[in-house]
């Protein structure tokens, strides 16, 4: 017979509420994280991967809270929260503590969000979500709905799904078969587009990238060309993915012009239309701006931070041209991991996604009206994502994140004019209206902008592009090395900005201005470094 004791025991312990010894352990991380925050950018600790495999201890007899909290507290001290004002390197930083308010709510409560009944109210709460975030993406649609994911790439997999079950029906229940089918994507597109077309089916190799212009935006002319040519060889086309907001230099596509593309060639080739969905993982952000009153300024933004403005607000009303968009509320929205959305302009597009009832006889209760499980590709869908999104939303306010967008633009535009200056530096991506900057730094009596018109104008040698690329990354690499970790920014490198002038791929140094805490001090020591180091 079970004993009785025992069991009793492993239940007063970690399955009752134990106020006081949860408090000391959460205070305990807590003043972990605020020390952190004092303190330079972590560099990466010792890696001990063999060390972790060949001793996975397990503690045999039943221990207490104090024993689960040493089991991870070095793995958590020895993780940087990217608190430091240091960290540019990507579209990562600090989450909000607003976020972290809903987080640990969500976690307490551990919702499923699948279904009524594995979350009762958490579910409304992810409907508020989603149409407060597409409010603000579609600028007010009458029927929009969507889901919380795990990340963009699954968030853009409902996008190529739907796709594929608009230009080829009943492909969820009978396969792809010997349907061609194919995706087109910016060449400036996340690689994860790559992704979803091979677990899609269609295939990485029928997935068709569009060469960019100088902006990273991809070129109409290319979209058409590459439509015509598929039409004509009877090829369905699934799904057309755009993007808001490269990853390396925040590229911005016009959506309302190739959704006007999409329509027209669809009627000349008398086909269905490719399903338009864009990826706006890190660009979203710049919805936050759509009515900002540029007239009376109320941010007191300078005047070149409000002609940036102006032109997000142009560019975000290419959204309401979309049939379905991504955002993630983890990169820009300050939100926790995960708290990707995939939202549909009209809720009638999710009808291609659905089971049965019959399908799903553990959900025998789902309610399309309500209840996710019945399109959702997981069955069990954290609360985050709606939690940190509502608290953030209602903590920071329309107006608080208004500051922080126009911020971190006016930052990045000023650390883009700073490195201009500078002779044997290049700006890839001056006009891109985001917090992102991508850039060259080669050795001094280099002219950096001729080089770089060189290559645009096709004169450049291979032998001379290899040399100035290798100068490049071996700068990129002296300042890594030699940076004071106490005062210096942390950088990335990328391989390709996404432009590719006559197939070349562009590599470049990269900031993102990401953590509000980011300030004049900063840029002036990054550009400082640079001058320093050549």
């Amino acid at each position: 017979m079970m004993d009785a004791t025992k069991l009793q025991d492993l239940v007063d312990m970690f399955f009752t509420c134990r106020r006081d010894d949860l408090m000391q352990i959460f205070g305990e991380m807590l003043s972990a994280l605020e020390a952190e925050q004092s303190m330079p950018p972590g560099r990466l600790m010792s890696r001990n991967y063999e060390t972790a495999q060949a001793n996975p201890e397990i503690h045999t007899l039943p221990g207490n809270l104090k024993d689960a909290r040493d089991a991870i507290f070095p793995f958590y001290w020895g993780t940087d929260s990217w608190q430091s004002k240091l960290h540019l390197e990507n579209v990562k930083g600090p989450p909000n503590f607003a976020s972290l308010i809903g987080s640990i709510a969500a976690l307490l409560k551990n919702p499923n969000l699948c279904v009524d009944t594995y979350c009762l109210r958490s579910n409304e709460l992810e409907v508020k979500s989603i149409t407060a975030l597409a409010n603000l993406i579609f600028y007010h649609t009458e029927s929009p709905w969507g889901v919380f994911t795990i990340g963009g790439t699954i968030s853009n997999l409902y996008g190529g799904k739907i796709g594929i079950e608009k230009v080829a029906p009943g492909t969820m229940q009978n396969g792809l078969g010997d349907k061609r089918l194919a995706g087109l994507v910016s060449e400036a597109g996340h690689y994860s587009n790559a992704t979803l077309a091979g677990w899609l089916g269609i295939g990485v190799k029928n997935l068709h990238s569009v060469p960019t212009d100088e902006n990273m935006s991809m070129r109409l002319d290319r979209l058409e060309q590459k439509l015509d040519e598929l039409y004509s060889d009877d090829v369905k086309v699934a799904f057309v993915i755009a993007t808001f907001g490269t990853t390396d230099a925040f590229g911005i596509d016009d959506i309302q012009s190739i959704k006007q593309i999409i329509d027209r060639k669809s009627q000349q080739y008398g086909v269905t239309p490719a399903h338009l969905h864009v990826d706006a993982a890190v660009g979203w952000i710049s919805c936050f701006l759509t009515e900002y009153n540029i007239q009376t300024n109320p941010l007191g933004a300078n005047t070149e931070t409000l002609e940036l403005i102006q032109r997000s607000q142009q560019a975000t009303v290419g959204f309401r041209y979309a049939d379905s968009v991504t955002l993630d509320f983890h990169k820009m929205g300050w939100g926790h991991y995960p708290s990707s959305a995939f939202i549909v302009r009209h809720r009638d597009d999710l009808l291609h996604l659905t089971r049965t009832l019959e399908e799903i006889p553990y959900f025998s209760e789902a309610d399309f009206r309500h209840d996710p499980a019945l399109f959702t590709l997981e069955c069990s869908r954290p609360g985050i994502g709606p939690y940190a999104v509502m608290a953030s939303l209602n903590g920071i306010g329309l107006n608080g994140y208004r500051c922080l967008v126009a911020n971190a633009i006016e930052k990045a535009n000023q650390l883009k004019k700073l490195i201009e200056e500078l002779d044997f530096c290049k700006v890839l991506n001056l006009n891109t209206p985001g917090p992102s900057v991508c850039w060259w730094v080669l050795p001094r009596g280099r002219n950096a902008k001729e080089l770089f018109k060189q290559l645009e104008e096709g004169t450049m040698s291979v032998e001379a592009r290899t040399q100035y690329f290798e100068e490049i990354k071996r700068l990129y690499n002296k300042r890594a090395a030699t940076l004071d970790p106490a005062v210096d920014a942390r950088l990335s490198f990328t391989t390709s900005i996404g432009y590719c002038p006559h197939g070349i791929q562009l590599p470049a140094w990269k900031a993102v201005i990401f953590n509000p805490k980011t300030d004049d001090e900063v840029i002036d020591r990054l550009v400082a470094s640079i001058k320093d180091l050549v």
